[in-house]
């Protein structure tokens, strides 16, 4: 097994739940889902694009894999698998299982006054899938095949990569719904300093799969994670980044001190959102692009 019994254990007193036999798919019930279905508000990406929180179905297919150790990962890094070199469990059984581990974590709010009922009736059969729990999904050898076997069964899918793998973007046969792209720097540097690469040639692998986003049919995204004091820098080169790649959307995002990074980093690393708006503002107006819309309660703002 990947994951040890000790750590295994610790993920899901995190509410993490594991789907098929190897330890290295999950799905865990988002902040947002719970939030939804008691009417207490919604993910920024219903707001956004238009999915349905209580509907949304957060899910890896490999938890301890990613070529990054990114110090503001809410992971235990220690944990981190470079290369996939062991057998997998195949996209049916893993998004079987996931869908039956949320189902099991969300039975308890059948006996919750407070429930909309309507909600959590729909919420027993997702819709969408958040490819973005834990680490990076196109290390799983059958991705295409977990974005085709979604697709068949009437899912949108959220595809979050680090883009670290362009040749296996450039090789995507089944395009996701969304496409994000996560750009956590402006230059090498900062991103040697703040994403710790693993793998030799990070930030080339990165430009390359940058090269690679406007080949896509689908809605694409960069995201980028604002880590006060290291990354809040040189919105220049951001903008040259944005004017690069041409994503449709630009989400600039706060980091959340929360999970093992307060283990990293120091709740004065999390900017406030006034912040990360007058950081989205300053690359918005280098690169062409406006803001659109934003979500205070989670420190977003979105570019287009």
């Amino acid at each position: 097994m990947l994951i040890s019994d000790a750590d295994m254990q610790d993920l899901q007193k995190k509410g993490y739940r594991f789907a098929g036999a190897r330890r290295q798919a999950a799905a865990k019930v988002c902040h947002w889902t719970r939030k939804s279905l008691v009417d207490e508000g919604v993910c920024y990406k219903e707001r956004f694009y238009g999915i349905k929180s209580h509907r949304c179905l957060q899910m890896s297919p490999s938890i301890p894999f990613c070529q990054q150790k990114c110090l503001f990962c809410w992971r235990d890094v220690s944990i981190t698998k470079t290369h996939w070199d062991e057998g997998f469990d195949e996209p049916g059984n893993i998004i079987d299982d996931c869908i039956n581990a949320q189902r099991s974590l969300l039975c308890g709010y059948f006996g919750n006054s407070k429930v909309n009922m309507k909600k959590l009736e729909e919420s027993q059969n997702p819709n969408n899938a958040a490819i973005s729990l834990a680490g990076e999904p196109m290390l799983y050898p059958k991705i295409n095949g977990l974005l085709e076997e979604f697709k068949r069964r009437n899912f949108t899918t959220f595809l979050v990569t680090n883009g670290m793998t362009p040749s296996k973007l450039e090789k995507l046969e089944t395009e996701p719904t969304q496409l994000y792209l996560s750009v956590d720097a402006p230059n090498r540097e900062v991103y040697n300093n703040l994403c710790h690469p693993q793998v030799e040639g990070g930030w080339e692998s990165l430009n390359k799969s940058l090269d690679l986003l406007s080949s896509f049919n689908c809605r694409t995204v960069i995201r980028t994670t604002c880590v006060k004091g290291y990354n809040m820098l040189k919105p220049e080169e951001y903008a040259e980044i944005i004017k690069k790649s041409n994503p449709d959307f630009i989400e600039i995002k706060a980091y959340m001190y929360v999970g093992n990074s307060r283990k990293r980093l120091e709740l004065g690393n999390m900017p406030r959102h006034r912040e990360v708006r007058e950081f989205a503002e300053s690359i918005a107006e280098l690169c062409g692009r406006e803001i659109v819309d934003e979500a205070r309660e989670s420190r977003v703002v979105l570019l287009s």
